[in-house]
């Protein structure tokens, strides 16, 4: 198993959305909220994810392909 630490960003429309219980339900990763803001126009989730590499990757592809900003990071940076 692997794991990873994102920041994802989600606009407004997707607020209200299961997107996090979907990368473990669909996808087999095992997430923790680390940080989180959720307003009425968007929101933002530290998310650590742990899975094999190809879940996580599909997971990410997923989460990009449905309008989630996603920035992986690096310890607690953000790399660009």
């Amino acid at each position: 198993m692997s794991g990873t630490r994102v920041h994802l960003t989600f606009p407004e429309k997707l607020i209200q959305e299961p997107v996090i219980y979907n990368l473990g339900k669909n996808y087999g990763i095992v997430t923790n909220i680390r940080r989180a803001n959720v307003e009425q126009k968007m929101g933002w989730v530290i998310l650590e994810m742990e899975a094999d590499d190809e879940s996580l990757e599909r997971g990410i592809k997923y989460l990009e392909e449905y309008g989630v900003q996603v920035d992986r990071m690096d310890g607690d940076v953000i790399e660009s």
